[in-house]
């Protein structure tokens, strides 16, 4: 990275677990102090132990902050104490998101607003307030989590499905944005991953999603942090305003 001799610090909203947390340690892993966020106090003990095992193992700093990416001032407040306490911010990954899925005759205007909020709102906020850090440093790099549904489209993710195209939609706006000042942006778009959410899958169902996956598997957490972790580094310093999908060749 292109930086003083500080390590370089690297925030991951959503990462007590999951993609987040794989990413979280891709960094890690490449000598980046990271920053892990979680939403609540609820999950403050799961994402310390997250921190305390990456510290152990990658002998970097790995701090963890309390915000709701939904909501600008905690956001703002996040990213303003993670400046204080290690000097700088180089690296944004935008990972934290919900789901709230259904058939759009049954889906509330509170399910369709609350994964807005979370997924598409919150990647504003994130990138509002650590653009003006990065852009005072002449220095960045900005990863947006969106995913294959957020391309393609999916029955009874209309909300889901909107937020994560409105991701590419900021990913390529603040690409032009800011890349006058040697700030890349660039969207990730995961397929079909094995996390919490997919293991609630039956057997029967995950094996026919695999069935439509040209590799004929789901992905791991580590295949989407291996993407994180390149766009993060200098050999993607002239990638930039690409939605890159990790999908096994589901959309082939």
């Amino acid at each position: 990275m292109e930086m003083s001799e500080a390590r370089p610090v690297g925030l991951v909203s959503g990462s007590g677990r999951g993609i987040g947390l794989a990413c979280a340690r891709e960094l890690a892993s490449r000598g980046f102090d990271v920053c892990l966020n979680c939403s609540s106090e609820r999950s403050m003990e799961h994402t310390e132990a997250a921190a305390r095992a990456i510290e152990s193992e990658f002998g970097v700093r790995a701090l963890v902050f309390v915000a709701d990416v939904a909501k600008a001032a905690e956001v703002k407040a996040m990213v303003d104490a993670i400046v204080s306490e290690l000097g700088r911010l180089d690296v944004l990954v935008n990972n934290a998101g919900i789901t709230r899925d259904g058939l759009i005759a049954r889906m509330s205007e509170e399910d369709f607003d609350a994964v807005i909020d979370v997924n598409l709102k919150g990647v504003f906020n994130a990138c509002k307030a650590a653009a003006k850090v990065m852009m005072k440093q002449r220095h960045g790099r900005i990863i947006n989590m969106s995913s294959v549904v957020g391309i393609h489209g999916n029955a009874g993710q209309v909300n889901y499905a909107a937020s994560k195209a409105g991701v590419i939609g900021i990913t390529k706006s603040l690409a032009k944005e800011l890349a006058r000042r040697n700030i890349t942006v660039n969207a990730v778009a995961p397929g079909f991953i094995s996390t919490d959410m997919t293991d609630a899958l039956s057997e029967e169902q995950k094996e026919a999603i695999a069935s439509r996956i040209g590799l004929g598997r789901f992905g791991s957490a580590e295949d989407v942090a291996a993407l994180v972790g390149f766009l993060a580094s200098d050999e993607a310093a002239y990638i930039t305003g690409q939605a890159i999908e990790v999908d096994g060749g589901l959309a082939l």
